[in-house]
């Protein structure tokens, strides 16, 4: 027994000595911390499209992240809504929509009565008084909906990886985001960061009170060198022999948008300055990412990120993959050069960051907040079947007339539909005396019915959780917050989709389950990475937690994805 006891007494000192070890160094020395956190994300980059279009590209971009960088080449998002807002939030914050709160681009605010565009915030007025959204000439559908130009991440419901970051060196850490899009800048700044993106009405980068009372004098001197009107009268042209491009022969498609005087066909003509239109169709373009970039080497410059040892973070979210996306689809000669230049636009950034902070000091992380569908004239072309919803086209009266016989009441329930959620008019269902479940049940079961839907599923059906443990239902679940989404969630079959949102018409449009929505590339590169090839699944959730590890913070507060080890092991002493 004495014997037994010793040996004991041994084995436990041995432990607690081991344990002094190990805590005796903190957190923060066990890695090689980064100077400069570089986070890019690509606007509806589908994951296969890099190798797709790898054969034309450079050393410096892509290639470079591909060669030297860990691809994790099997990484989809989980959550149901593949919306830019939804997407960017979950990169920021590792957290999904259910948790986040941002469950898509727009939501229906029952207290006000109104559709809430995701970042829009009365209390904070953009800096540069009428560079706020132009409703007359906007050509992104969502932003037509804001009621102001004011921004701020208020909505954003727990805290982002930038947030964590700026915490936890008592704000000497410098956060920032750009974007030419709003929700692309300020998702991924954070609450403690700066954010700054495009005025299509002002030609100019601008910003709200929230960040600043006026703007820093670097940003006012890039504003006066006005780089987008250098653009005036010229065209958007092709990099390389037309004869070189896998879509070299498919440059006019008859399901491609033709914006007004910028065509279906190579070269496409920005038109003059004063044009109606011209800052959009610069977005159209590779021109949006190209401001993005000389904007962010000015930050970079002005602002002396990463030239000290407390780590700083840049979010540059390019926005041109998506709006071309959205107009002429992936598989177009316009989204196929529009790659190829956004491959040099990567690799200026790049070769900028490597003279500036230098790439064994800087992380950089890549991926994209969606994917996106192929137009259904592509796939039809191939003899694959696809094509447009038009709910407004429905035969609605079997529907209503069966909500009638089961409920006594039938089409005045239906209060909005803005996608994915289909809202009820909750005052007509109360002065009826009905029970608002048995409603929610009613309707999603006669939507159901409905050719192109393949999931249409109650907001009752989610809080009372007694559901299949299918894909798709996770997914709506993952997406689902009680207090911002609609009643009933619709998911339409694959290859399925709106092309039309309030009056624009579109070539291709995101927001599903399906896994071309899903699918997006995620990479790192710099530091001590080498290049590897990943194929096991990964979620871009899994981003927040492993910049929180390799930083030595903790994980943004409704983070639930997990730090991915190639990259931990690649950080260690």
């Amino acid at each position: 027994m004495q014997m037994r006891n010793k040996t004991l007494t041994n084995y436990f000192l041995c432990l607690l000595t081991a344990g002094a070890v190990l805590f005796a160094t903190p957190a923060r020395s066990a890695n090689v911390s980064p100077k400069l956190v570089l986070q890019i994300t690509v606007d509806q980059l589908r994951g296969d499209l890099p190798d797709r279009y790898m054969k034309n590209m450079g050393k410096g971009g892509f290639r470079y992240l591909m060669n030297q960088g860990v691809w994790y080449a099997n990484a989809n998002y989980t959550h149901a809504n593949t919306e830019t807002i939804v997407g960017h939030t979950i990169l920021a914050t590792g957290a999904q929509p259910s948790v986040n709160g941002m469950i898509g681009n727009v939501w229906f605010d029952r207290e006000t009565g109104k559709l809430t565009y995701n970042v829009e915030d009365a209390k904070y007025r953009s800096l540069t008084a009428g560079a706020g959204v132009d409703k007359a000439t906007e050509m992104d559908p969502t932003q037509k909906v804001a009621s102001t130009d004011g921004r701020s991440p208020t909505a954003i419901l727990v805290s982002t990886l930038s947030d964590e970051l700026a915490s936890n060196t008592a704000g000497k850490s410098k956060v920032f985001g750009v974007s030419i899009k709003d929700r692309g800048a300020v998702s991924m700044a954070g609450h403690a960061g700066k954010a700054f993106w495009f005025s299509k009405k002002s030609a100019e980068f601008i910003t709200s009170s929230y960040y600043y009372d006026r703007y820093p004098s670097w940003v006012d001197t890039w504003n006066k060198k006005k780089l987008p009107h250098s653009y005036a009268g010229k065209s958007w042209q092709l990099m390389h022999d037309k004869s070189t491009y896998l879509f070299g022969a498919a440059d006019d498609q008859a399901w491609e948008v033709e914006l007004p005087g910028y065509g279906r066909v190579f070269p496409h003509p920005f038109g003059g300055a004063d044009g109606k239109l011209f800052t959009t169709l610069l977005t159209f373009s590779p021109v949006g990412d190209e401001l993005t970039l000389d904007f962010a080497k000015t930050l970079i410059d002005a602002e002396q990120l990463g030239q000290d040892d407390v780590p700083d973070y840049l979010s540059v979210s390019f926005s041109s993959t998506d709006y071309v996306g959205h107009a002429f689809g992936p598989s177009s000669l316009e989204a196929e050069d529009n790659l190829l230049r956004l491959d040099r636009t990567l690799a200026d950034l790049f070769a900028y960051i490597d003279k500036r902070v230098g790439l064994k000091n800087t992380l950089i992380v890549l991926s994209a907040d969606h994917g996106a569908p192929e137009a259904p004239g592509y796939l039809n072309s191939l003899g694959i079947e696809s094509k447009y919803v038009t709910p407004d086209k429905w035969d609605k009266t079997p529907a209503i007339k069966a909500l009638k016989q089961k409920l006594g009441i039938g089409r005045e329930i239906i209060k909005t539909y803005y996608h994915p959620y289909l809202y009820l008019d909750r005052d007509v269902i109360r002065k009826k005396g009905l029970n608002q479940a048995e409603v929610e049940k009613a309707v999603a079961e006669e939507l159901m019915k409905f050719d192109d839907v393949t999931l249409a599923i109650s907001s009752s059906a989610l809080r009372e959780g007694n559901l299949p443990s299918s894909p798709a239902i996770q997914a709506v679940l993952r997406n689902f917050h009680p207090k911002r989404s609609g009643d009933i969630y619709l998911v339409f079959k694959s290859n399925q989709f709106i092309s039309d949102f309030d009056g624009t018409r579109v070539s291709v449009t995101h927001g599903s389950p399906w896994r071309y929505d899903s699918f997006v590339p995620v990479v790192f590169a710099g530091g001590k990475l080498s290049g590897r090839r990943i194929f096991r699944s990964v979620e871009p959730a899994d981003i927040a937690p492993t910049l929180a590890a390799v930083l030595g913070i903790k994980a943004p507060s409704g983070a639930r994805g997990l730090p991915l080890d190639e990259v931990m092991h690649a950080f260690k002493k």
